[in-house]
């Protein structure tokens, strides 16, 4: 039986396996050596060398006969190997490179959930006040009750700076007094990151390019970028939705982003944040592709005493993407006032 090995000089007492090639005349570099009762031969090629192990006799001729035979079957079957391994670790690496597809046949990605949800086997940092339950306008349809804002429940708020309890108290009080609560999707503003994730209702699109990945949200187009394998640069000026880069890791899509403004709030409770909020968001298909999960890790060392982990859930829709006018005082609902002949 014969043996192939290749092996290199530093790493004799480990098998390597190299791709290579062979020119016209390699076979002249071909070493014999005898052992009882078979031969090694070896190929040289760059740093590397390819033994292979072959009956041989131990006197007359016949030894030779049989090493000038075995030389060419052996630079032979060398040259047939390689081009296989080649081509087989060509096909692998493909296939491994392949990302996760999130845009192909119109697919879109719709929730309902306008609160996180908790990440498998953690907890809340955040809950709702217990003496103001939270009642949306799902609920309203349900039970006839009139809904209200999301109202944390700030007595037990460990994660939280005490600069942000205050504020959050002063906004509490506000709301109870009859303000307007603020939230992105009803302002058409941008939501940031992560409460980009809250929008809901309408479908999230995706665009996936070779050095790109672009998030259209439908409802008021809001738009994200996020730049693949390159690193961050060294001092991003703070923007509504930050400067996102991001890489594939197997079938997950792994966004890292930094330099966001602190105009936003990173969940419903309107919690408020500083320029330091660093976010790290996984994209991955789950039951079957029907789903988008995406698990998010959010910190920010001003406003919190730890990481937060959060997750949200998209289902896979299957249709076109739709203009939807936020940005003109949402005129589908509403009748705007036109003047019948210009006054000026």
């Amino acid at each position: 039986m014969a043996h192939l090995i290749g092996v290199h000089p530093d790493r004799a007492t480990r098998p390597t396996y190299r791709q290579g090639s062979l020119r016209a005349g390699d076979t002249a570099n071909l070493q014999f050596q005898r052992h009882a009762g078979s031969a090694v031969l070896t190929l040289p090629i760059g740093d590397f060398c390819i033994r292979r192990l072959v009956p041989s006799k131990r006197e007359g001729d016949g030894a030779m006969s049989t090493f000038e035979s075995s030389a060419k079957v052996f630079a032979g079957g060398i040259l047939t190997g390689l081009v296989y391994v080649t081509l087989t670790v060509g096909v692998v690496a493909q296939h491994k490179a392949s990302p996760p597809d999130f845009s192909s046949n119109n697919a879109g990605w719709l929730h309902f959930n306008t609160e996180f949800s908790v990440v498998p086997g953690g907890t809340s940092p955040l809950h709702n006040d217990p003496a103001h339950p939270h009642v949306s306008n799902q609920d309203r349809n349900r039970t006839g009750k009139q809904p209200n804002y999301y109202l944390a429940d700030l007595g037990n708020a460990a994660i939280l700076k005490p600069w942000v309890v205050e504020r959050m108290k002063q906004d509490s009080s506000e709301v109870l007094a009859g303000k307007f609560a603020f939230t992105p999707s009803s302002y058409c503003m941008p939501a940031g990151v992560p409460a980009f994730h809250l929008y809901g209702f309408q479908p999230l699109y995706f665009v996936q390019t070779p050095n790109e990945v672009v998030m259209l949200y439908e409802h008021d187009h809001q738009v994200r970028h996020v730049y693949l394998d390159v690193p961050h640069s060294a001092n991003p000026k703070p923007s509504w939705y930050g400067e996102s880069v991001g890489h594939y890791e197997g079938d997950t899509l792994v966004v890292d982003t930094i330099g966001l403004n602190d105009k936003t709030f990173v969940d419903s409770f309107r919690t408020p944040h500083t320029e330091k909020l660093h976010v790290v968001e996984r994209f991955k298909l789950v039951d079957g592709g029907k789903v988008l999960q995406v698990n998010i890790v959010f910190e920010d060392p001003d406003a919190f005493n730890g990481p937060w982990s959060v997750m949200q859930r998209y289902d896979r829709v299957q249709r076109p993407m739709e203009e939807e006018a936020c940005a003109e005082n949402n005129q589908q609902f509403f009748a705007i006032p036109v003047a019948n002949k210009p006054e000026f």
